[in-house]
């Protein structure tokens, strides 16, 4: 998994509230396990018009938005089923943050097991960062992980709070699987104690 320590980047504004997994990746692509190429299907339905256009008025079909790294979305974003599909298909698209007053609870914990930080905010906070946000080509943000801070392009920052753990495990780029091989060594000496106790296991 990629490390996420500082990140300077489009922000795109999404001022819609209770965002569903369905609405970022429909079910019709669910079909795969991989991880990668759901990038094009991200937010299919608002994005694309039905004779496979896209629709010029959505915000990451526009031209200063196109290559956002940052979204700025409404309340309860992420809410729905629980496809682990939806982080996926936000980080094949290039999404790496996605900041809100909050987030559906499978959700959350699937952006970090995904590389994403989910940033919650409060409501005063969100409307300067989606006002922010809306400045098209100037709408860059920096998130600052190791500090928690957000800090717009006029220089103010917001403070925002993250369990010390998730932190840890974004900073250093560890999924389940690194957090495993950090005890490797510990793993190789007990497997070769028991081989060694017990040689008919």
């Amino acid at each position: 998994m990629d490390k996420f320590t500082t990140l300077t980047a489009v922000a795109a504004p999404m001022p819609i509230v209770n965002v569903d997994t369905d609405m970022i990746i429909p079910k019709q692509f669910l079909k795969t396990i991989k991880r990668t190429g759901l990038g094009k299907s991200l937010f299919f339905e608002m994005r694309y018009n039905e004779d496979g256009s896209e629709n010029p008025d959505f915000v990451l079909n526009k031209p200063a938005y196109r290559k956002a790294q940052i979204l700025v979305a409404g309340d309860n974003f992420g809410c729905g089923s629980s496809r682990e599909h939806a982080p996926w298909a936000l980080k094949d698209f290039g999404i790496r943050c996605v900041i809100s007053t909050g987030f559906a609870d499978i959700f959350y914990n699937n952006c970090f097991q995904n590389g994403i930080l989910p940033v919650v905010v409060s409501p005063e906070d969100l409307d300067k960062l989606m006002d922010d946000a809306s400045r098209g080509a100037n709408a860059t943000l920096t998130i600052d992980l190791e500090a928690q801070e957000v800090r717009g392009p006029d220089g103010g920052s917001i403070a925002f709070d993250i369990d010390p753990f998730r932190k840890h495990c974004l900073l250093n780029g560890l999924d389940d699987i690194g957090l495993t091989l950090e005890k490797n060594s510990a793993i190789a000496g007990f497997e070769n104690r028991l081989e060694a106790e017990r040689p008919w296991v």
